[in-house]
This record gives structure tokens, sequence and C-alpha cells, in this order.
């Protein structure tokens, strides 16, 4: 399928929330999130933040899905970390390619970095494209304060 990647714009904030809603009230993600969080990560994607980049993937005007990025330090490898946050298509788009072309595109724009990311194990065909794109597990456990 053809289709473009571009940054996030305020005229995408209705779709992308829609989206982010969408992702987060699904079986792929162990966290519901809120609204308020899923404005402050648009808010960070288009107004320039350091840590969050955000990307549309569009064809002819018709939005397909989205995905964010975060930025970190991995001083287990001695180099930026660049972290697959979301990645979500829409159903009907979903088996098309797109979602190893983004990481490709990702990688390009970051070629000297590790990548990263979570997936819950029940999402199979989540795992199957990140296993094929070179993924693999790795045996931690995740820890989280708030």
């Amino acid at each position: 399928m053809e289709f473009s990647i571009r940054q996030m714009k305020e005229k995408d904030r209705e779709c992308v929330l829609s989206m982010m809603e969408e992702f987060y009230n699904s079986d792929a993600v162990l966290t519901n999130g809120s609204r308020e969080i899923f404005e402050n990560d648009f808010n960070n994607c288009i107004n320039g933040c350091p840590y969050l980049e955000g990307y549309i993937f569009e064809n002819g005007g018709i939005i397909l899905g989205y995905g964010m990025i975060a930025k970190s330090f991995s001083t287990e490898f001695g180099k930026i970390c660049i972290w697959f946050e979301d990645l979500y298509l829409k159903p009907e788009f979903r088996g098309n390619g797109i979602v190893p072309k983004f990481m490709q595109f990702v990688e390009k724009k970051h070629n000297d970095a590790v990548f990263r990311l979570e997936v819950e194990e029940k999402n199979t065909h989540a795992c199957y494209t990140y296993k094929k794109f070179g993924f693999k597990p790795l045996p931690y456990l995740e820890m989280i304060k708030r």
C-alpha cells in the first residue's frame, strides 16, 4: 500500500485523540490512559518536545494510523535509545506493511540508536511483526512508580 509518513500537526488532533482512545482501550495495551494524558502526548508531539516525536501515516489525505517515538539514553548500550511508544493502525489498514515501513523510516532517521518497544504477549500479530523486523524479547522485569 502506498502511504506517506509525516509529522503530526494541529489539524490531526481529533483524529489522533480518537485513535489513542481506541488503542488504549484495546487488548494491545495494559493501561487505559486518559483524555488528559492523550492531550498531553499530542501537545508534546506538535510543540517540539525534544523527547517525543509523533507521526501520521496517510494516503491521499486519509489518515491510516499514527506512531509515536520517545527518546532516551541507554547506558547499557552507550547510545541514544528510541522507544516505539504508540504504533496504531485503523483496523481496515492493518496487514499492509505500514508498521515495518515506519520502523525503517525511524531507523534511517536515528541510525546510531538502539531501538526498544513494549508489546503485550497476547498481541500475537504485533509480536510476529516485531520479531520479523529483528526485535527480540528481553528477560527484564519492568517496574514503574507513579
